[in-house]
């Protein structure tokens, strides 16, 4: 069968190439009795104009890469709605490569990306800096979740340790004193979330009662996080999970060990995503505006794309305490 040609079409419409070719890039010098023509032509054979081989000549493909570091995390999809509308606004088309929660997934989704001569790339939730350094060389970059300053690349981001904060603040507020982390391990803003978890319980004065559980940002690792605080040592009354996907594992657990949320224990995610809002969750956490977050590094990209803007620039969103019910008082 094959793909129908731009001379097929000309030939259905009874016309020529060229102006197959002027009606396909909406060139204004066309009446539109011949227009019609040509475009009901295109449908029937369902013909559709090529896009690579007219951007070779413009140098352009109005093609953004977009590489998610994990796709069974909701966050990423809510970033994913904000970056999409904003080039929806732009005329911008988006591609998504999925990063499989590893460096090497996202360098090779980077690498295909730069094969495909896309216009700039946006990394959401990246685990290294090299391949971005290596790759912002030669194409605009975006990173969305790191906190590092990076000269070669604009970054996006909340502030992680004040989010910390805010929960552990609203803990001790309960009453709250033996107050676990689940960690996100190598992951995008983890080690400043960490950072703010153990700085707000030395500034209550709870030095002694620091516990940090190893974890990886996602359910199974939340989960095997929640074993190992359960299993050693003296039981946490509260955990504040470093995501809301790492909650989702530690939920289940607790739920599996007969323990009751919040009567027997509190948990407090970070990130309000989809998830934290389902009623038999209902996660008290962090909120990250996700889709402005979106929106502001297609933005970004844009000016370097459009403006040759080659200084880098850092965009800090705050968080927001979002109290639903799974933090209460701890048992007398």
């Amino acid at each position: 069968m094959g793909q129908p040609t731009m001379q097929q079409v000309a030939e259905r419409a009874g016309v020529s190439p060229a102006l197959v070719s002027l009606v396909m890039r909406n060139a204004p010098n066309v009446s539109e009795h011949r227009r019609q023509r040509v475009l009901e032509a295109a449908d029937e054979l369902g013909y559709r104009p090529n896009v690579l081989a007219r951007n070779l000549a413009s140098r352009r493909t109005n093609t953004i890469g977009l590489v998610l570091n994990d796709l069974h995390n909701v966050f990423f999809a809510e970033v994913t709605d904000g970056v999409e509308h904003a080039a929806e606004q732009a005329g911008q088309r988006i591609l998504i490569g999925n990063g499989r929660h590893s460096v090497e997934g996202e360098s090779d989704a980077v690498e295909t990306f730069l094969q495909f001569r896309v216009d700039g790339i946006i990394v959401a939730g990246s685990l290294g800096l090299d391949t971005i350094r290596t790759a912002a060389k030669t194409t605009p970059m975006v990173v969305v979740g790191r906190t590092d300053e990076l000269d070669e690349a604009d970054t996006v981001h909340v502030d992680d340790a004040i989010g910390a904060k805010l929960a552990v603040d609203h803990l001790v507020s309960l009453g709250h004193q033996q107050i676990a982390h689940i960690d996100g391990g190598d992951s995008a803003g983890a080690p400043e979330r960490a950072q703010g978890y153990a700085d707000a319980m030395r500034a209550h004065g709870l030095a002694a009662h620091i516990r940090v559980a190893r974890g990886d940002f996602t359910e199974a690792g939340g989960a095997a996080a929640a074993h190992a605080l359960l299993d050693g040592g003296e039981r946490p009354t509260a955990i504040f999970a470093g995501n809301d996907l790492s909650a989702v594992g530690a939920f289940d657990v607790l739920m599996d060990r007969g323990l009751s949320i919040p009567d027997d224990m509190s948990l407090v995610g970070f990130d309000n995503t989809a998830l934290a809002a389902m009623a038999h969750l209902a996660l008290t956490t962090i909120d990250q505006p996700t889709f402005d977050l979106g929106a502001a590094a297609l933005e970004l990209l844009l000016e370097r794309v459009n403006d040759n803007r080659t200084e880098s620039k850092r965009v800090i969103r705050q968080p927001d305490l979002v109290v639903r019910d799974s933090a209460a008082p701890p048992r007398a």
